[in-house]
């Protein structure tokens, strides 16, 4: 029983992990375009 409560701690895991590193691809690119927007305004 202690062997697939283990395996299911490190599905979860993986899952939050992987869920993880989409969401800070996705801030990292929020904060690009937020970058150049600055960038162009400060232009004008």
């Amino acid at each position: 029983m202690s062997r697939l409560i283990k395996h299911l701690l490190f599905i979860t895991l993986l899952t939050t992990i992987l869920t993880g590193c989409n969401a800070t691809r996705g801030f990292g690119e929020d904060l690009k375009h937020l970058g150049g927007a600055i960038e162009r305004a400060a232009n004008k």
